[in-house]
This record gives structure tokens, sequence and C-alpha cells, in this order.
């Protein structure tokens, strides 16, 4: 990933970093703050202290019924409150016993943003002890039918909307955001939410969600996350005629209007928070995501979820899966539906680790990956009208349209499906795949649930229960010829949330492929013989907290090898100090 990226920066690596970037000089003082005359404007921040009904209306600090005695003698709420006092684990109870009661997940989504706007402790509480139940609901698959919806189901501004109205002042609308130690940036244009397509503003349901798992899952603390949506207009006719879409009624804005506007939103990111803020690009659409990845790797800590995090998730789940299949990554075939930037971000991943563990040159491996889009197999005569960031997957072969006569000429070991188009993975498919392998590794992996190239029912049945089977939206477990398979579920956040929790407690300055490589290795290491048992390729989401600790601990390690991290000196065991530096949900008492 990092050659690909490498070769669209001029041989330029991330390790290759120069002063005005600000590692050695500190942020470059691009909007002249530093040199600020008594007559240019500033903002007056001020702070107090939250009692009485303010307090019961400041999410950071509420906790509905259950403030002590003491405190509602301390804090001015006497009358505001009924006279019971509940403990924070009843509350709990009560309000999954609430949400058990929708039987539209929408419902249930608008009930949790409703919890987060009121309670956050509470709302993390219910999503760290309930992650399984949860996870769907705030996150893949009902997150996207809540952006598809987000005009009319929009509440408060969860995070903050940057559009071509605020070119020129985007450092002042940073400012507008009341957190001045901002750590994690995830950060949308709305162009390709999930596999749903261009969103434009009301793509915003996609970084809230990012970051609330950051939060349960990683231990980032909420405060210094903040979620941005880069509004540039939207092609979405049917939006732009919403008469309560949120965003701007226009097309989209490209070229040099849409780079000036990224240009000066990374800038004033920089300025505002400094060089160790992580930007993560998320579900920008494939011309973008690249390029904006390739130009800001080397002056930003950037990383993009679903090139990168995607990659690592899945390169995890191939790693995990050879103690089923048998053999080394190197004498697997691995073929491809969708070459967008999951698609090669994925193939490029693989290609690096097994060049990494065989030292056979990247070039060479390539060439036991192969990539299908929608005008057939990728091959060198078709180079000349190839985007960039496919054409190292252009291999000597003939053209061949169809991937049920793809998978019978290359005849490969693992197929996955990253075209965001479902029922892709048809019935002669999967079975050319069961005719070609004892034990086929399937992995479906477009989101959300409808848009998955198969169901795990059909992958189990139409081989006969041999399939080891992975997709990226949940499914339910399946019952074949008397036995029942756990379909594992590729999910990014088993590594976005500890990934950038190793970024983040280490003060590491820049992402390089090293530590997606060992992030796929810590998460795969959490992989028990009792989970092989039931051919899951990947630990249940129940212990996420304990496997996001181990991934932080060994991105980090890598950080600091590679001379990355900034904060010194390295903690002796980074395990315990990632599991020290979470966030934890649980009420604090109030003097």
């Amino acid at each position: 990933m990092e050659s690909t990226l490498k070769e669209m920066r001029n041989g330029e690596s991330v390790l290759d970093m120069n002063d005005k970037s600000g590692v050695g000089g500190g942020v470059e003082d691009v909007y002249g703050e530093d040199r600020a005359t008594e007559d240019q404007l500033v903002t007056p921040w001020s702070f107090s202290v939250a009692s009485g009904y303010s307090l019961l209306r400041d999410p950071r600090y509420n906790k509905g019924l259950a403030f002590t005695e003491a405190e509602r003698d301390a804090h001015y709420l006497r009358g505001l409150l009924p006279p019971v006092v509940l403990s924070q684990d009843l509350q709990e109870k009560r309000l999954m016993h609430n949400l058990r009661q929708y039987k539209v997940p929408l419902q249930r989504y608008i009930a949790m943003m409703d919890l987060q706007e009121r309670n956050e402790r509470l709302f993390y509480k219910l999503l760290i002890d309930n992650v399984e139940e949860l996870l769907p609901v705030v996150y893949t698959p009902t997150v996207g039918e809540a952006c598809q919806k987000y005009g009319s189901i929009f509440r408060r501004p969860q995070g903050l909307y940057i559009s071509l109205k605020e070119k020129g002042k985007i450092l002042e609308v940073l400012k507008n955001w009341p957190e001045r130690n901002i750590q994690v940036i995830v950060v949308t244009d709305g162009e390709r939410i999930l596999g749903l397509g261009d969103l434009g503003c009301q793509g915003m349901g996609i970084p809230v969600g990012k970051l609330s798992l950051y939060t349960a899952l990683g231990g980032v603390r909420p405060s210094v996350c903040l979620p941005v949506t880069i509004d540039v207009g939207t092609n979405n006719k049917q939006l732009l005629e919403d008469e309560f879409y949120i965003g701007l009624r226009q097309r989209r804005a490209t070229g040099q209007e849409y780079a000036e506007l990224l240009d000066e939103f990374m800038s004033a990111v920089k300025q505002n928070y400094g060089e160790k803020v992580l930007v993560q690009f998320e579900d920008f659409a494939n011309h973008n995501a690249f390029e904006l990845l390739a130009k800001y790797g080397t002056t930003h800590l950037v990383f993009n979820d679903d090139i990168q995090g995607t990659a690592s998730v899945v390169l995890a789940g191939l790693v995990a899966a050879l103690r089923l299949v048998g053999g080394a990554l190197a004498d697997h075939t691995f073929l491809f539906l969708g070459a967008g930037e999951a698609g090669t971000g994925i193939a490029e991943l693989i290609a690096l680790e097994i060049s990494k563990k065989t030292d056979a040159p990247l070039e060479e491996v390539r060439k036991k990956i192969w990539l299908v889009d929608s005008k057939g197999l990728i091959v060198s005569s078709r180079k000349e009208s190839l985007q960039h960031f496919k054409k190292p997957w252009a291999h000597e072969h003939e053209p061949i349209k169809e991937l049920v006569d793809v998978v019978k000429a290359i005849k490969p070991t693992v197929l996955i499906g990253t075209s965001g188009v479902g029922k892709t993975f048809t019935k002669d498919i999967v079975e050319a795949m069961a005719s070609l392998n004892e034990k086929p590794l399937i992995l479906a992996l477009s989101n959300p649930t409808s848009q998955s190239e198969c169901t795990a029912e059909e992958a189990y049945t139409w081989t006969e229960g041999r399939a080891i089977f992975a997709s990226g939206s949940p499914f339910d477990p399946v019952e074949y010829d008397g036995k029942v398979f756990v379909p594992g579920q590729a999910n990014n956040a088993y590594i976005f949330p500890g990934f950038g929790l190793g970024l983040i407690m280490s003060g590491t300055i820049r992402v390089h492929d090293d530590l997606l490589l060992a992030a796929s290795e810590a998460l795969a290491a959490q992989v028990t013989e009792e989970n092989y048992e039931k051919r899951l390729i990947y630990p249940p989401f129940s212990n996420i907290r304990k496997i996001s600790a181990n991934i932080a601990a060994n991105v980090a390690a890598k950080a600091y090898e590679l001379g990355l991290a900034t904060r010194l000196p390295r903690p002796q065991d980074l395990v315990k100090y990632a599991e020290s530096c979470m966030y934890t949900p649980v009420y604090r008492h109030y003097r």
C-alpha cells in the first residue's frame, strides 16, 4: 500500500518528513495567529461549574436519577429530580429493556443517539456491556439507514459541518467546537457512504458512529473526538429534491475548488490541534480517497479506514484462517470482486505481508492476487485505461468478463467480495469455489447486509458446510446438516479503535504500513482454539476492549521501533499502559 502511495508521491515515504510539516520546528503558522496584532479579533472562551438545571442538561456530567442525596444538595438538584436514587446498573437494565421493545432498528438508533446527547457515560456503559447486541444499531447496518434519513431524524449537531460557505474561515469554524484538546478527527465528504452511494451532508452519521466506537471499543475519551462532515454538495438527485435535506443544494464541487477546501481544512486542523491529531478519512469516493492519503500521508497523521482499516482486518482474518485451511499466505491464490479502495487496499497489504515473510519482491508477490472490476478480470491489455490504483494488479492473462469463468480459470483458494453490490456471489460461483477447494475461504465484505455478495446461509449451503466464511455486516448462525455454523464478521471495528489508541498513546506522528501489519498480527493472535473449533477466524466482540489493548500495544511497539513515536520514555508494559489509558464510563462522584 505504501509502495503504491509512494508512486503517487513521486517516491516520497511517510518516513521522509520535512521541517515544514512541523516535526522539526513546530506547526507552520499558516494563519498568522502567532503574529497576531491588537486589532486582530480573538474568541473569548470561558468555563463555569455546571450545577442545578444546567447540570441535568450537560451530557458529560449528567447522571439522571443516579445523583446521590449529598450530590443533590451540593449541586442544587433538590426538586429537579424525583426522590428515588437509582444505580447506574439499574439505569442500564431499564434502558436495555426499553430498547428491546423497539422492533424497528432505526428506532433503536434514534433512542441511542438521544441517550448519547442526554447522558454520555450511560450511553457508553450500555454500548460496552452489550456490544454484540448494540454494535449493529450504532454502526453497520443501521447507521446506513440513519444516514439515508438523517435529514428527517436530525436533532442536534453532533459534530462540525464544514461547507463551501466556510471557505477561507475554517480555522474559525474549528474554534467554534467547545473542546480544545482534540486527538482524533473522523471526516467524510459523504460521497460513498457504505454501499449506499452519495449521501452528501447526511453522511455525518458515519463519523459520529465511528467515534462512538473509538470510545466504546478503544477507550479513547469522547471529549478528544471530533466528527466532521465536509459538504461540497451532492450528486444525489433524490436528496437535492428532498425538502428535509440538511446540506448544500448543489451538485458536488470537484477539481481545484474541492482540493483547496480540503487543503485549508487539513492546514487548519494541524494549526489548531497540533502535529499528533489523527485524521481518519471515511467514505470518500475512490478517486479522492487514494489522492488524499498520498497527499497528506507525509505531512499529517492520516488514516483511511476504507483502504487501510479494511485491509488490516481482512489480513488478520486470512492469517487466522491459515490454521483451518493450512499452508502459508504465499501458498494461496486470491481473487477479488471489486477493485476500489477496499479491494486494492486489502490486496496491497496481503502482498506486503507475503513479501515480508518470504523476502520475495512485491511485484512478484502481486501475481498471486487477481482483481475483477465491472469490466471483468483486470489484465495487462487493459492497463492504459485503468485508474492508477488498479494498474499494479493488471497481470498477463486473456480478458474474462464473467466472475464464474474467472474462478474456473484462476482457481483461487480465497474469494473476497468488496464490490458494494449484493448477491454477486451466485450459486454457480460458490459451487465452483467448493469444487476447487476442500475448505473454500469466502469473504463477502460489502456493507450494509443488503449489499453483501452472498449470505452466510448461501455460503454454507452451496459448499455443503465446507466454507470458511466471514462477512462485513453481521449474519445469524446457520444450521446445516445438523451442525451450527457461526459466521465471522470482518468488521473494521476490530482494528481502528485499537489502532487509533496505539497511535495516540505513543504520540505517533505518521502512519506506516508496518503499523497496519502489526495491528493485523495482534488481532489474529487473539483467535483462540475454542474459536477455531467453531470455524471462527475472528475473536468474539465481547472481548473487544482486551483485543483493542493488545492491538494498541503492538501498534505502539512498532511505532517506537520505526522512530515514529514521540511519547518518551516508552512504557515498559505497553498492554498494561494501553489499558490504563482507556476511558471508563462508570459514574464519578461529585463533590
